[in-house]
């Protein structure tokens, strides 16, 4: 699979690397929703969570009906109603009462097994969280949901034993070890190929530091400068001049 899905910067060429994290991924994930269950993949920004996620949830398509849900502050139970009604593709307009909005969605989630993907979960607070539980606890309804966020998720989670209790699997998302970069860099893009192990060791002390959205970062200004001098690879020179254009390391 290309990563033209890549999600931080448009670079092409590049690919989704099967790293052991991904692997864990698709088998849990795998694992949660056969089971019907609550898992939550939690870690560092740029560790590549989402990524993972969507490529293993893509792989369960088109048999697998899985909705995508995502925040982007902090939702009220009112805000995670709407958001469900809007991810369900319901027709009509939204019930004005709590009840009958829980009624409605509850019937929705009833006629068939469904995924919900819950991104940037850090931003849910118990209430929210809360909420989730409630409509995955209803007998009726055939719900998995995969929660994905940064340390503050499972924090939050770790903090409702009524709902981390129900969790089927807790992943960890971590840096790549400096073997790890060694292994996944050069398969993930053309210009690490024929680098010299010593320059991507490099690279990744200085700038990239195991994190994939950095090396997304980095990659691209390589392209950049490739391009413009015609060097036929990377070299010390370039990684300098792309350490200089970026701002702290990750």
């Amino acid at each position: 699979m290309t990563a033209a899905t890549y999600q931080y910067v448009d670079l092409p060429d590049a690919s989704v690397v099967t790293t052991r994290a991904l692997l864990a991924a698709r088998e849990n994930i795998a694992d949660t929703v056969a089971a019907r269950a609550m898992m939550c993949i939690h870690g560092g920004a740029g560790f590549g969570k989402t990524l993972a996620v969507n490529t293993c949830l893509r792989a369960l398509e088109p048999g697998e009906d899985v909705r995508k849900i995502t925040f982007r502050a902090r939702p009220t139970a009112r805000a995670v109603r709407y958001e469900l009604f809007t991810a369900l593709d319901l027709a009509g307009d939204p019930p004005r009462h709590p009840s009958e909005f829980d009624r409605l969605l509850k019937t929705a989630l009833a006629d068939r097994p469904r995924t919900f993907l819950v991104d940037e979960a850090q931003w849910l607070n118990g209430e929210a969280f809360e909420y989730f539980r409630y409509l995955w606890d209803e007998p009726a309804t055939q719900l998995a949901i995969i929660f994905v966020g940064g340390e503050g998720c499972h924090t939050v989670l770790r903090r409702e034993p009524m709902l981390s209790s129900r969790v089927f699997i807790w992943q960890h998302f971590t840096r790549l070890t400096s073997g790890e970069v060694l292994e996944a860099i050069p398969l993930f893009h053309p210009v690490w190929a024929g680098a010299d192990p010593d320059d991507i060791a490099f690279a990744d002390r200085h700038a990239a530091h195991g994190n994939f959205r950095a090396w997304a970062q980095l990659t691209a200004h390589i392209r950049l400068a490739l391009a413009r001098t015609g060097r036929p690879g990377v070299d010390r020179d370039l990684l300098r001049w792309a350490f200089s254009r970026l701002g702290p390391a990750a």
